[in-house]
């Protein structure tokens, strides 16, 4: 008698922990990203459950890699400091960043339009 052994066929879900985007357009830019997440991570450096990061791929919904962002600066409380490869908020009590911050550049701001 031959028997077949089931098969695993849940398809594993690869999260990147980088999306090839430059973290920042220019120097000015990068200054303020840096500025921003040092000083956050000096504010709550004596709390161990407030989690800073800057630049850090966020995946908020389980079995969707294309549903992301990168913030440039990221808080997120009731969250242990560490590192990560990147925040997978079902791994985190689901536990959302709740602030974030984005510096504008050219590269990622809306430019005038001119009627002419």
């Amino acid at each position: 008698m031959v028997q077949q052994l089931p098969t695993d066929t849940a398809q594993t879900i690869i999260y990147p922990e980088n999306d090839g985007e430059p973290m920042a357009d220019n120097t000015k830019q990068f200054g303020w990203i840096v500025t921003i997440k040092e000083n956050l991570e000096l504010l709550f450096a004596d709390d161990p459950n407030v989690f800073v990061a800057g630049d850090l791929l966020w995946y908020p919904v389980y079995g969707d890699n294309k549903t992301l962002q990168a913030p440039d600066a990221m808080v997120v409380f009731g969250r242990p400091k560490g590192d990560r490869g990147s925040y997978k908020q079902w791994e985190e009590d689901n536990i959302a960043p709740q602030v974030v911050f984005e510096i504008l550049s050219p590269g990622n701001r809306l430019m005038p339009s001119y009627n002419i």
